[in-house]
C-alpha cells in the first residue's frame, strides 16, 4: 500500500490524521481505484488501533471515496460517467452562486493571492501540482463569500472528482484552455463584476465536465 509511515499511537487525533493521509492518497491517485483498505494493515502504518481507522474509513465512505464491497471489505470508489456529470452539474450551480456573493466581499490582498495561484498555475509544467494549483485559485476567490456551508460541499464534490480531472488536464487540451478561463475568472472579480463571474465560472466548470466526460467514455472503450 503507498501510504507512508506515520507513528500516531499517542496522538488524541488519530482517526482525523488517519483520514487526512488515506484522503489524500485517494485524491492524487496513490490509492488505486479498487484497492482494498486493509485496517489491520494500515493500523501498524500508523502505530495505532484499528479502532480509529476504521473511523476515518467511515468518514471516507460517506465522502463517497470508499465502498463497501462483498468479500472484499473497504476499497476505493471509482467515478461512473452519470456520477460525474451529476457532480459537475452541481458544482456549476454552487460555485456559480458562491462567486457571485464573492466578489462584493474581495479584498486586493485576496485577489493578489488569487492572481499568485493563476500565474503558477500557468507556469507549472508539473502535472502533480496541477490540481492543487487550481484549486487554491478557486478556493482563494470563493473564501470571500462567508459561506462555508457551500464551501465543504464544493470540497467535497472535488475530492470526488480531482484524480480523474489531473488525468484529464495532462491527456488533453484542458491546461491550455483552464489558463484562459481561469484568468477570465479573476479579471471579471478583479472589475467587481459578479455577474460576469458567475457566468464565468459555471462554463469554465460545465467545459470541464465536458472535457472529462469524453476522457471517462473513452477509458470506458479501451
Amino acid at each position: 500500500m503507498k501510504l507512508k509511515s506515520v507513528d500516531i499511537s499517542k496522538t488524541a487525533s488519530a482517526s482525523s490524521i488517519v483520514f487526512d493521509a488515506l484522503r489524500k492518497a485517494i485524491i492524487e491517485g496513490d490509492l488505486a481505484v479498487g484497492e482494498p483498505l486493509r485496517q489491520d494493515e494500515i493500523a501498524r502504518l500508523f502505530n495505532t488501533s484499528r479502532i480509529p481507522v476504521r473511523e476515518a474509513i467511515s468518514r471516507l465512505e460517506e465522502q463517497g471515496l470508499v465502498k463497501a464491497q462483498r468479500y472484499k471489505g473497504a476499497v476505493v470508489a471509482g467515478l461512473e460517467p452519470e456520477e460525474a456529470a451529476e457532480i459537475f452539474d452541481f458544482r456549476a450551480l454552487l460555485e456559480a452562486e458562491i462567486i457571485r456573493r464573492a466578489v462584493p466581499k474581495m479584498s486586493e490582498e485576496l485577489l493578489r493571492r488569487a492572481r499568485g495561484y493563476c500565474e503558477a498555475f500557468s507556469a507549472s509544467s508539473d502535472p502533480m501540482t496541477w490540481g492543487d494549483l487550481n484549486r487554491e485559485f478557486h478556493s482563494a476567490l470563493y473564501n470571500a463569500s462567508d459561506l462555508p456551508y457551500h464551501l465543504e460541499a464544493v470540497d467535497n464534490a472535488m475530492d470526488r472528482v480531482d484524480r480523474y480531472l489531473r488525468a484529464q488536464l495532462v491527456l488533453s487540451d484542458g491546461m491550455e484552455r483552464a489558463n484562459r478561463e481561469h484568468m477570465a475568472i479573476l479579471e471579471a472579480c478583479e472589475k467587481g463584476n459578479a455577474e460576469e463571474a458567475s457566468a464565468l465560472t459555471r462554463m469554465h466548470i460545465l467545459g470541464a465536465k465536458k472535457s472529462l466526460l469524453e476522457h471517462l467514455n473513452g477509458l470506458s472503450r479501451r
